[in-house]
């Protein structure tokens, strides 16, 4: 397959919160990742980044937070809720309460979902070990694990950006055409009627010829999140579009809670 123009991607914290920053070997290794193939987009789960809580504390090896740590993800990687590819549970009693989320991408689902977070789990537990509160992204799936409940709560604290360092030639244009599609996205994936049979779907992807180009776009919430929150959540990260994508070829914002991309190329699965 022709490989295409996007070359690398930048990564930007937005805001560091609690959680720490990744190291930049990491960073480096993100931008290799991004200038393969739309292909090899498609088709592998490419790690994109990680934070590890600084506030939540670490648990000690045998404790009773570690057993219901392993409980719930050893849960969710055998029978997870991939049909609708998001899972919200809790193990335990406090102090030693664990509360775990994933969430895979409105392209993969089903059998596309189990493989993602099983990657995120082994990748979580080598990055952060032993966290209280830690969360990885990759390209198919997000995992959020923590000490702190979160359900239907939107993390205002937790987000990044990657953006293409290629700009557009019309950036004024290119700006306005293709925020006006993620707001319409937006709209689309928290409509009360956006559902999947009693599901809700929560995301939404589209396309729009800007000039000579094509944009291909995608929004999406994690399923905790009801309607209204959902477009709180979107509006919120869509607010961030001039800091992260300004006239730029392509560009993500990611949260725990919502995200939106858009590419110059289909990056979706069928």
């Amino acid at each position: 397959m022709k490989k295409h123009t996007h070359q690398k991607y930048q990564i930007s914290q937005t805001m560091s919160s609690v959680f720490g920053s990744v190291h930049i070997l990491a960073m480096i290794a993100i931008q290799l990742l991004l200038t393969h193939s739309v292909s090899s987009l498609n088709l592998t789960n490419a790690y994109l980044h990680h934070k590890c809580s600084n506030t939540q504390g670490k648990y000690k090896q045998g404790s009773a937070f570690e057993k219901n740590l392993n409980l719930v993800l050893s849960t969710i990687t055998s029978i997870g809720n991939f049909r609708d590819g998001f899972r919200y549970t809790e193990e335990g009693e406090d102090p030693n309460n664990v509360f775990v989320m994933f969430q895979c991408r409105g392209d993969s689902y089903w059998s596309k979902c189990p493989p993602c977070i099983s990657t995120a789990v082994s990748g979580l537990r080598r990055r952060c070990p032993r966290n209280k509160g830690a969360i990885i992204w990759y390209d198919q799936c997000l995992l959020k694990i923590s000490s702190v409940a979160s359900f239907n709560k939107i993390d205002y604290e937790n987000d990044f950006y990657l953006s293409n360092p290629n700009n557009m030639s019309d950036r004024g244009l290119f700006n306005k055409e293709t925020s006006a599609l993620l707001e319409k996205l937006a709209y689309k994936a928290s409509d009360r009627n956006n559902l999947d049979g009693k599901q809700l779907v929560l995301y939404a992807a589209g396309e729009k010829r800007i000039g000579t180009k094509k944009v291909y776009a995608m929004v999406q919430c994690t399923k905790d999140l009801i309607f209204t929150k959902c477009f709180e959540c979107l509006e919120g990260i869509l607010r961030k579009f001039p800091q992260c994508c300004d006239g730029k070829r392509g560009g993500r914002v990611f949260g725990t809670s919502c995200n939106f991309r858009y590419e110059l190329y289909p990056f979706l699965r069928n």
